[in-house]
């Protein structure tokens, strides 16, 4: 997109308001809000096991589930707990910068030297909105669901559009962003090392179910954030959707800013501040 119609997009964009009910997240090093609080408070976190429970799932989906489906479900089961909603009237984004990268690097060694090989089931779980096909399934969600994808950007791409939807519909809408290590010569390519995933429950009206208030503003800024702890820098360097950091940083606190990347020449401004509405806030939202 050329410089001057990225200016035009973002001075052109009203801020968005939505309130935050219920926050998931998931990697090897945090299994829940909880661990993610005491991380960034500079404590040891409460390391999670090396495969996220997922419990939302019917035990024979867990089985077959790819591990990319697995953190989806799990922050979102998170999230929509947190929140106290039904899962099954939610509309759903899912955003992910690179899929299941597993998957698409077995379908490429595979298609490359033993083409007739190919496993249905794994190409099936190859699509990028596999998890959101499980997570409605399994929830018996029959509200809109759709995936979205932009590079390292996901996250913020993904929070505007969730937010535009439940601006837009008046309508809460959970949102989950997550990425898995890649392997093979994929790895290389895209530097994702490790895996991470969250997921928030974003409503159009302030209710007791509030945390507190979120505007969202398109902007030309570069992104930036408050200060993290020391190896979080290298954790959103090999996973796209750990930008989130810096959002959940915020909603660890009692306000701030930061700018997410929302496309390769566009940020998206974030305000967040909390509300006494709910008792329990983010330390208490696992």
């Amino acid at each position: 997109m050329p410089a001057s119609r990225s200016r035009m997009r973002a001075e052109g964009m009203k801020t968005l308001r939505v309130y935050l009910e219920g926050v998931g997240v998931w990697s090897p090093s945090l299994a829940n809000v909880d661990a993610l609080r005491l991380w960034l408070t500079g404590r040891p976190p409460i390391t999670a096991n090396t495969k996220p429970p997922a419990t939302i799932l019917p035990a024979n989906e867990r089985r077959r589930a790819p591990e990319s489906v697995l953190i989806a479900a799990e922050v979102a089961a998170q999230a929509v707990a947190a929140s106290g909603r039904a899962a099954s009237t939610l509309t759903c984004v899912f955003a992910s910068a690179f899929g299941d990268q597993t998957i698409t690097d077995y379908l490429c060694a595979t298609l490359a030297h033993a083409p007739n090989e190919l496993s249905p089931t794994r190409f099936h779980n190859s699509v990028h909105n596999a998890p959101a096909g499980y997570w409605t399934i399994a929830t018996d969600c029959q509200a809109p669901s759709n995936a979205v994808c932009a590079g390292r950007a996901s996250f913020g791409a993904g929070l505007l559009e969730a937010a535009t939807q439940a601006c837009a519909d008046e309508k809460p809408v959970l949102l989950v962003c997550s990425d898995i290590a890649g392997t093979g010569p994929l790895a290389e390519i895209t530097g994702c090392h490790h895996a991470f995933g969250c997921a928030l429950v974003l409503s159009p009206k302030a209710t007791a179910r509030g945390m507190g208030s979120l505007d969202l503003q398109l902007t030309l800024a570069a992104p930036s954030g408050p200060d993290l702890p020391a190896d979080a820098a290298a954790w959103i360097a090999s996973n796209p959707s750990a930008t989130a950091l810096s959002l959940l940083a915020l909603l660890a606190n009692n306000g701030g800013d930061c700018v997410l990347a929302a496309s390769d020449q566009l940020g998206l401004r974030a305000h967040w501040e909390t509300t006494h509405l709910k008792s329990t806030h983010l330390e208490g939202t696992a």
